[in-house]
């Protein structure tokens, strides 16, 4: 019987079912690709963070020395390819899962621990010094690189041994280029004996940043290397390079130096998952100083190292999804939270819509829980395809997450819509009743059960609120940090739907005496609030308090870039030379788009005290255009009165003491007292501090000093730093007009290096998702909130207008009863999101997901609430609200009254 049933009642509504069908099938993919979305974004921030780690420290290295426990065969057999093979592939064994290595960029072999010098003088020698070599046997050479003359080395004739006086080898294209190395060239080293080593190839790297190449450096180019001395004196260099040797010679090099072998395991990157962080991090301890390691001492040597920089590279990134974690939590709680609640408006709809069938059922004898079957059949076959649908769009649409967590959150959602119709008919049927009572108001008192359940419910938010204001967003508290926005919004629900009945009842009965009906009118019946009101205010006051909430951190993330750019650059752009700039640049880049002002700044980096033992920098400035500057930019804003040069001190008089603006560290140095500065040039500036700031445009940094420049000696610092000022600079029409003069920084792509981890820009599109998302499901709510009553207000305006109500009337009546609703949901969220605002802040720290760093110029970035994304959200659920109750006054006025009061009508 129940096929019949849900075949009729899917004909008899289709418009419905494909409603619900529609709206399951969006949120089930909203749900299903936000765990599909943060896979991606955070695997992608995790391999990011291995790959741009230094190339020597992306990888594990596995050293280990000949063995040297037997006879000179023995050892000779250590270093041959086939015993480095095998004990390649019992390493590659002892790595634990989930780290996975990545074969083909993995590397092996034999080098020198140390380089040899050559005696041969046809090799460049800068300072007369001969030229050293790092002699390497690497396995896989012909795999990594590509020939471009001669061939590969070989072992001619039988093995090497190691006697063997001379060896092939290959050169890299940069090495015989510095070098001067041609095939056939004969390079000679000395060690503990001399070797000699016959060019027979130049080749180039397939991959010159492949972790293959980062053994040593030297294999893929020379480097120019000088000794040791004091700082500042002319040090002699000499040129270092690489030679790659056959891997069947490696046995040579044993008497020349000592020689290490070594294992190169690069992870495979797309086997790392955020994930498997704790596995990761336990995998590489465990060769670090664990059961690997001894594994390791037991198959290679018990001499066996085993050096990597995955451990930092996982605690930075561990470090950096630890602060973004809870704020993303936050968005997805309370979006999911709001959807949660619009599909079981969704229920409640459907329930009152056809609340005289279901009591008809139960009144002709159908059982709770035979009408509670045949409801969820009757929804499962439109729920569940949909739901799936949904689901599987949003596995097409994201590849490269998990599938187990996406299809649990459409599961999820599929089960709330599919029960909230029949857990709500089964609790509104529980007795049969043939005639129910009015439903457009609620009992002056309420029910002792549901004062209690309510008080329950608002204590407990509130010891949750309280124990998450003490404990901070970021100690312990995820779960609490998740649930914020829907405990405030639970609470403000719930006391407002409590409260705000009373004023308005008591403004009934003044507004009698008001002239006209509909005033009066729309405040009894706004004060007769129904009970449905609890789910779509929670809905609005979730999704206020997570469009504040994210609001103000994308606010908060954007000012810490912009102040952390600003404090770098100084202004919005900034050129800087060492030497002097040119007379006329500053004109030049005054006339480049964007540019409104252009001032000069005189940086001497190298003033220093008079006793000559400190430095700091000291800028000579314009006091007028300086303190103009410092005024827009906020950074260290001063009277340009109290800078200038007293009267006198033109030129650089020796005599007199001019004032100075300092920070304070240098303000703590010298205090009030006059002290003297050596400026590069040598001339002599005595100064007295007047003025101290935190910063200031021409230097970043704690120490800095600023004067008049008119107080100096004439060309004692001349202009080297132009600060620009202006709104969207043409990045290359200032280059151009600077050509080469000095560098250019801009503030716009100072700015753009903050963002620098797909964790950070995941999270900032996720939370954008989840703000827009909750705000489409608070407005759908509020939508269904209305509709739910939109039967009874026609009837209610139909029966009016048969007493001489008229159609602007109807309007003004619809409009007036939604403001008493509307306008206490508004002021409400405004102050959820506020009071979400405050409670989190403390413990949330925007440094992180700002600058991707613990630390920012700027210093630590503060969550405060944005006055926009609390004022745009509460204008936006006023203007739909009186636009929904005006558009439906328009319809209910085409319709016409007979429409609407039929023979029979319930309503």
């Amino acid at each position: 019987m129940t096929a019949p049933w849900v075949r009729t009642r899917l004909r008899a509504a289709p418009g419905a079912a494909v409603a619900l069908a529609v709206l399951v099938a969006v949120t089930a993919c909203l749900a299903a690709a936000f765990p599909r979305a943060l896979d991606r974004y955070t695997d992608a921030g995790l391999r990011q963070a291995v790959e741009h780690a230094p190339v020597d420290e992306s990888g594990i290295l596995v050293t280990a020395g000949p063995d040297l426990d037997g006879e000179v065969a023995h050892t000779e057999e250590s270093v041959r390819p086939e015993r480095l093979t095998g004990l390649y592939e019992s390493t590659l064994g002892t790595v634990e899962r989930p780290l996975v290595i990545d074969e083909k960029r993995s590397s092996f072999g034999v080098r020198t621990t140390e380089t040899l010098p050559s005696p041969d003088k046809w090799l460049p020698r800068p300072d007369g010094l001969p030229a050293e070599m790092l002699l390497a046997a690497p396995h896989g050479l012909a795999d990594h690189t590509r020939l471009r003359s001669g061939r590969l080395p070989e072992v001619p004739g039988k093995e090497a041994t190691a006697s063997t006086p001379e060896v092939q080898a290959a050169v890299t294209e940069g090495t015989a280029r510095t070098l001067h190395i041609k095939v056939g060239s004969v390079v000679h080293v000395s060690g503990q004996r001399d070797l000699t080593v016959r060019v027979t190839g130049i080749v180039t790297a397939e991959e010159p940043d492949s972790p293959y190449w980062s053994v040593d450096s030297l294999l893929r180019a020379p480097s120019l290397r000088r000794i040791p001395g004091p700082m500042g004196a002319s040090n002699p260099s000499y040129w270092v390079g690489g030679l790659l040797l056959a891997p069947e010679a490696a046995p040579a090099l044993l008497s020349v130096t000592p020689t290490v072998r070594y294992w190169h395991l690069a992870p495979d990157p797309d086997a790392l998952h955020s994930r498997d962080l704790d596995g990761l991090a336990s995998a590489v301890a465990s060769l670090e100083s664990g059961p690997g390691l001894e594994t390791l001492h037991s198959t290679i040597s018990p001499f066996t190292d085993v050096t990597t920089g995955l451990d930092n590279a996982f605690t930075t990134y561990e470090d950096l999804r630890g602060d973004i974690g809870p704020l993303i939590v936050v968005a997805a709680s309370g979006a999911g939270t709001v959807a949660a609640v619009v599909l079981l408006m969704a229920g409640g709809l459907a329930t009152g819509r056809r609340r005289p069938e279901l009591a008809l059922l139960r009144a002709r004898g159908a059982s709770v829980r035979g009408m509670t079957g045949r409801l969820l059949a009757e929804t499962a076959v439109v729920a569940v395809p949909a739901g799936a649908l949904g689901c599987g769009v949003a596995l097409l649409a994201l590849p490269g997450g998990r599938p187990l967590p996406a299809l649990w959150a459409a599961v999820a959602v599929t089960a709330v819509a599919c029960l909230a119709l029949p857990l709500r008919a089964a609790a509104a049927h529980r007795a049969v009743r043939v005639h129910d009572g009015r439903h457009d108001a609620v009992s002056p008192r309420a029910s002792r059960r549901r004062t209690v359940a309510e008080l329950t419910v608002v204590v407990l938010a509130l010891g949750a609120v309280e124990m998450l204001r003490r404990r901070g967003a970021t100690n312990g508290a995820g779960d609490l940090v998740a649930m914020a926005p829907v405990l405030v919004g639970v609470i403000a629900a719930l006391v407002l739907v409590r409260l705000y009945p009373l004023p308005l009842r008591g403004l009934a009965r003044p507004a009698r005496r008001l002239r006209g009906a509909v005033g009066p009118l729309a405040l009894a019946r706004a004060g007769r609030g129904s009970a449905s009101g609890v789910l779509p205010l929670l809905a609005l006051l979730t999704a206020f308090t997570v469009a504040a909430f994210g609001g103000s951190v994308l606010s908060g993330v954007a000012d810490a870039r912009d102040r952390a750019a600003l404090l770098s650059v100084g202004a919005d752009g900034r050129v800087e030379a060492e030497a002097a700039l040119p007379a006329g640049l500053p004109g030049r880049i005054g006339k480049a788009p964007g540019v409104r002002e252009v001032t000069e700044v005189g940086l001497d980096y190298q003033a220093r005290t008079n006793d000559g033992r400190q430095s700091l920098p000291l800028a000579t400035v314009d006091p007028g255009d300086y303190a103009a500057l410092a005024g827009r930019t906020d950074l260290g804003a001063f009277p340009a009165g109290e800078l200038r040069r007293p009267d006198g001190a033109e030129g650089g008089s020796e005599d007199a003491v001019l004032p100075a603006l300092a920070s304070p560290t240098v303000a703590e140095r010298f205090g009030n007292d006059t002290f003297q500065v050596r400026l590069a040039d040598g001339s002599v500036a005595t100064l007295r501090i007047v003025l101290v700031r935190d910063h200031t445009p021409a230097v970043y940094g704690d120490d800095f000093l600023v004067v008049d420049r008119a107080g100096l000696p004439a060309g004692a610092v001349r202009p080297n730093v132009l600060l620009l000022t202006g709104d969207d600079l043409d990045a290359g029409a200032v280059r151009r007009a600077v050509d080469h003069a000095g560098t250019v920084q801009l503030r716009s792509e100072e700015r753009g290096t903050y963002v620098d981890s797909p964790l950070q820009s995941g999270a900032e599109h996720i939370y954008t998702a989840a703000v827009a998302a909750g705000a489409g499901y608070a407005a759908l709510a509020l939508l269904l909130s209305l509709a739910s009553t939109a039967p009874e207000r026609a009837a209610l305006l139909a029966r009016l207008r048969t007493m001489g109500l008229t159609r602007a009337q109807g309007r003004r009546l619809l409009v007036l009863e939604s403001l008493p609703q509307a306008l206490p949901a508004a002021l409400g969220g405004v102050l959820t999101g506020w009071a979400a605002v405050r409670l989190l802040s403390p413990g949330i720290d925007l440094t992180t997901i700002a600058v991707s760093a613990p630390t920012s110029p700027a210093g630590r970035a503060e969550l405060s609430a944005d006055p926009w994304s609390l004022a745009v959200p509460a204008v936006a659920v006023l203007v739909l609200a009186v636009g929904v109750a005006a558009l439906q006054a328009w319809w209910s006025g085409r319709r016409g009254a007979v429409a609407e009061l039929r023979a029979g009508d319930a309503r």
